[in-house]
């Protein structure tokens, strides 16, 4: 009983604490898909029309090449790339039995460095006003580098701010702490002190943070975990053991549940839940999927999440269950749709989503029952934001679809930036910002 009456006490102040920071900056994007993980802004108003040149606040050109999700915290923009080409191969098409490049689907371009043979990690900080390049650190690649796909490469996991430190994990297992002023806190090579990153086709799942510390999830072949570490040292809090043999994409969500908050993950396996604070195993469900991708987003104490690969399953799950919960917690079920890698978005009652090849879809939240669909030109790998009234599907291609969220399907506008995109987009301050292969953009007044 102590201990429960200890667990429900932390979760509380956790709770306690994120609408506090949230309150301080409420205009911030401090992660992966933004304030909540939820890939949704408050913010009343934003652009719905530009281009590469209109509409466009600034643009910077960036030193390496990624597909990492900008983050905003205070006046600043943090970007993560690399140089040097790595290694990389071609793997899985999101087109299939079509012209993947003449559709928008290409390789990683951008700047790769003049020395092939080096690969160095970069964490740029601009000014969130004037686009200006307010410092760069770059972190030498360290041990054996893990082959990835032709489209992204070792910068693939978004950095995460708790407002005080910036968090960048690399490819390679290599994660860094840096203060405000670009200066290292504290560096640790997860690759060494715990076992390879030798997931195929490169690690892709970003940190994220809770309470006083930033959880990273490492399922790869070798050794698959969830581990926290203390944001002020990097000194290991807890570490779950999830055996041999999974692979995970994906970032973790951490979610309140009934007797404290949890972290939900998507492996190849299954669908698992963890205590936030311990570590503990909580709770499973789903089968086994070949390439999970996409993450959890949550609202009004329900999940919702889709698993990856092609057309695969997505659901409705209700936190709090112990042990399998397939027949207790799992509201409704849609066995086929959903995304291979793009993330879905909760707006508004509406469940949105974009397929590999073009076809948005709404689903109701409660049911799951289709509301709308709709065919437009694309290539989507981004996931999709919302905030202002309208839902943003970012393609491949460059090309932003701005809808009009609602239950008929309202396309407001289709706007060029003609450069390759892959990052999904971040939202501050009433301005979207853009992270092409060459370039961050700040399109808005």
């Amino acid at each position: 009983m102590t201990g429960m009456k200890h667990r429900t006490g932390f979760s509380i102040l956790a709770i306690c604490m994120c609408a506090a920071g949230a309150l301080r900056a409420a205009d911030d994007w401090p992660n992966w898909r933004g304030p909540q993980a939820s890939g949704v802004s408050a913010e009343p108003s934003l652009p719905t029309k530009w281009s590469g040149s209109d509409n466009v606040a600034w643009k910077a050109p960036l030193a390496g090449a990624g597909i990492s999700t900008p983050i905003v915290s205070g006046d600043r923009v943090f970007v993560t790339s690399q140089l040097g080409a790595g290694i990389s191969r071609q793997g899985p098409r999101l087109v299939q039995g079509g012209d993947a490049a003449a559709m928008g689907e290409k390789a990683l371009g951008g700047a790769k460095g003049a020395d092939p043979s080096k690969t160095t990690f970069i964490v740029e900080a601009f000014s969130r006003s004037t686009g200006a390049r307010v410092w760069e650190r770059r972190i030498e690649a360290q041990g054996d580098l893990t082959a990835t796909h032709e489209k992204h490469n070792l910068a693939t996991p978004s950095p995460v701010t708790d407002g005080k430190q910036v968090f960048a994990l690399f490819g390679t297992g290599q994660l860094v702490a840096l203060n405000q002023d670009g200066s290292v806190a504290w560096q640790r090579h997860l690759g060494k002190d715990y076992a390879p990153f030798d997931v195929p086709w490169g690690h892709g799942s970003s940190p994220v943070i809770y309470a006083d510390s930033v959880i990273l999830l490492c399922d790869h072949p070798s050794s698959s975990y969830l581990v926290a570490l203390d944001t002020r040292t990097g000194k290991e809090r807890w570490k779950a053991d999830r055996g041999k043999g999974r692979s995970s994409y994906s970032t973790p969500l951490i979610v309140p549940g009934k007797s404290g908050d949890e972290v939900i993950v998507n492996s190849s396996e299954r669908l698992d839940a963890y205590d936030a604070r311990t570590g503990a195993h909580l709770w499973f469900t789903g089968d086994a999927n070949r390439f999970p991708v996409p993450s959890a987003v949550f609202h009004d104490g329900i999940i919702y999440t889709s698993r990856g690969y092609r057309s695969g399953p997505y659901m409705a799950i209700r936190p709090g269950g112990r042990g399998d919960i397939s027949s207790t917690h799992v509201l409704w079920t849609v066995p086929t749709g959903a995304p291979y890698v793009s993330s879905l978005l909760h707006y508004q009652g509406i469940v949105y989503m974009a397929n590999d090849v073009g076809v948005l879809t709404a689903v109701d939240a409660k049911t799951g029952e289709r509301v709308w669909q709709q065919r437009v030109d694309g290539v989507f790998s981004a996931s999709p934001v919302g905030g202002g009234g309208h839902v943003y599907f970012v393609s491949e291609n460059g090309d932003t679809v701005v809808v009009k969220a609602g239950r008929s399907p309202e396309i407001v506008a289709r706007n060029a930036i003609a450069e390759r995109a892959l990052a999904s987009p971040a939202i501050s301050s009433g301005r979207l910002f853009i992270r092409t292969d060459d370039h961050l953009f700040a399109i808005g007044k």
